[in-house]
C-alpha cells in the first residue's frame, strides 16, 4: 500500500508541474510586454476569477457534499499554488 500511495503521490506531483509549466509559459507568453506589475496584475485576477469559478460553477456527480467542499478547497489552493509561483521573466 506505502508503494502505491508514494506512486500516486509521484503523479500528482508531476501533473501539477507540467500543468505549471504550461500556464507559465502561456501567461508569461500573453503578458510578455506588459511589465512586471501589469503581469502580477493580470496573474492575480485569473488566480480570483479560478477560484470563484470553482466555487460557483463546480458541481461534481455521484459524490456527497463533504467530498464536493473537499475537492474545491484542494483544487483552489492548487489554483493558488501554482499562479503564486510564477515570476515575470522578460526573456
Amino acid at each position: 500500500m506505502t508503494g502505491h500511495t508514494g506512486e500516486l503521490q509521484a503523479i500528482n506531483t508531476a501533473w501539477q508541474i507540467a500543468i505549471q509549466e504550461i500556464l507559465r509559459m502561456m501567461i508569461r507568453d500573453m503578458y510578455r510586454t506588459d511589465g512586471d506589475a501589469a503581469f502580477m496584475d493580470h496573474v492575480k485576477r485569473i488566480e480570483e476569477a479560478a477560484v470563484d469559478s470553482i466555487y460557483t460553477d463546480l458541481r461534481l456527480r455521484g459524490t456527497n457534499e463533504w467530498t464536493e467542499v473537499l475537492v474545491k478547497e484542494k483544487a483552489s489552493n492548487f489554483v493558488t499554488a501554482l499562479l503564486t509561483s510564477f515570476t515575470f521573466d522578460q526573456n
